[in-house]
C-alpha cells in the first residue's frame, strides 16, 4: 500500500535530480509505502540514464517531447497509487522529516486539501512561497518594471508578508516547488489546467481547490531548499512569455475576455517601453552583451504577442 507518491518533472537537471530524489528517500527514511515517479520531458544531459544506474526503484515515464510542468504533472498523476501526492521541484532538497510531517499534518487535518513547505534559498533565507490571490492592480504591476512603484501595502498584502515565515497559517494559494494534496482532493477537483504551459497553474489549481471548499496550508515545520527556477533560465525568452501569457490567462479564466484583453496589451506595452530604453544603453555601450541578450528575449516576447500556443 502507497502512502505517499511523489511526481517530479524534469527537464535538463540531472545533477539537481539525482540530489532532489536522494534527499527525498532520507526525509522518508525507513518507512514503508513510498513511491517516485519521474517525468522526463525529453531531456538530452543523460538524466534518464543516472535514474536508471542510481534509482532503480524510481517509476520514470520519458516523453518524447517537453509536454510542459502541467502536462508532465498530470501524467504523474496518473500513474500515481499513493493517498498522498506531492509534487516536488527537481530542483529541491528535502529537510529532514519534512515529507512525513506533511503527510502527517494532513492526516491530523482532513479539511485541508493543500500542504506547502516553508521554502529556503540555498544559502538558508526564507523564500517566498506563500499568496493571497491577486487583485487586478496585483496582476498589473506585479512582475513588471512599474512594480516598485506599486503601493508597499499592495505587496504586502499579496505575499502576505504581514504574518510571520514561522506560523502555520491559511493562505490563498502556494508556490509551485513542492506542493502536497490528498487523493480525495484530486479526485474531486482533478489535476493541473494544461492551458497553462508553466507559470500560474500552482494558482489556478489551488483556487480550485479552495473554491471547491478545501484549505491550503501553508506548513513551516517541514522545510525544503529551492534552487529556484533552475529548469526556466535555459531558455529566457520562452520563461518570459510563458510566465506573462499565463497571467492573461488567468485573468481571463477568472475575470473575463475584457480585462484579459487590456492585460495583454498593458505588458506588451512594457515591453515596447523597456525594449526602448535597452536601445539606448546599447547605443551609448553600456554593456552591450546584456543589453543584446536582452533586447533579443524582448523581440521574442513581442513576436509572441504573449498569446498561448493554443489560443
Amino acid at each position: 500500500m502507497i502512502t505517499l507518491s511523489i511526481i517530479i518533472v524534469s527537464w535538463n537537471v540531472r545533477d539537481l535530480l539525482q540530489r532532489a530524489i536522494a534527499s527525498a528517500y532520507a526525509s522518508w527514511g525507513e518507512r514503508p509505502g513510498l513511491e517516485i515517479i519521474v517525468v522526463d520531458n525529453a531531456s538530452h544531459d543523460d538524466s534518464i540514464a543516472m535514474l536508471r544506474a542510481d534509482f532503480p526503484d524510481v517509476q520514470v515515464i520519458a516523453n518524447a517531447e517537453n509536454r510542459g510542468f502541467t502536462g508532465g504533472n498530470n501524467q504523474g498523476l496518473a500513474a500515481a497509487t499513493g493517498d498522498f501526492l506531492l509534487l516536488l521541484n527537481p530542483d529541491t532538497e528535502v529537510i529532514a522529516d519534512a515529507l512525513p510531517r506533511m503527510v502527517e499534518y494532513l492526516q491530523a487535518h482532513p479539511g485541508v486539501g493543500m500542504v506547502g513547505p516553508q521554502l529556503l534559498n540555498p544559502d538558508g533565507s526564507v523564500q517566498s512561497s506563500r499568496r493571497r490571490f491577486p487583485t487586478l492592480p496585483v496582476l498589473f504591476l506585479e512582475s513588471t518594471w512599474l512594480e516598485k512603484l506599486a503601493p508597499r501595502k499592495l505587496l504586502r498584502h499579496y505575499y502576505a508578508q504581514e504574518q510571520p515565515d514561522d506560523l502555520v497559517q491559511d493562505v490563498d494559494w502556494i508556490t509551485g516547488a513542492a506542493m502536497l494534496t490528498r487523493r480525495e482532493t484530486f479526485a474531486q477537483v482533478g489535476g493541473m489546467d494544461e492551458g497553462f504551459f508553466m507559470y500560474s497553474e500552482e494558482l489556478d489549481w489551488c483556487r480550485r481547490i479552495r473554491e471547491a471548499g478545501w484549505r491550503v496550508i501553508y506548513f513551516p515545520e517541514a522545510r525544503i531548499i529551492h534552487h529556484e527556477g533552475k529548469s526556466s533560465e535555459q531558455v529566457v525568452p520562452a520563461r518570459h512569455i510563458y510566465f506573462q501569457s499565463s497571467k492573461v490567462r488567468y485573468t481571463r479564466k477568472y475575470h473575463g475576455n475584457a480585462i484579459a484583453e487590456l492585460l495583454r496589451l498593458w505588458l506588451l506595452a512594457q515591453y515596447v517601453w523597456q525594449t526602448g530604453i535597452e536601445s539606448v544603453k546599447w547605443l551609448t555601450g553600456h554593456r552591450r552583451p546584456l543589453r543584446a541578450a536582452r533586447l533579443a528575449a524582448y523581440r521574442q516576447v513581442l513576436k509572441s504577442k504573449l498569446r498561448m500556443v493554443n489560443e
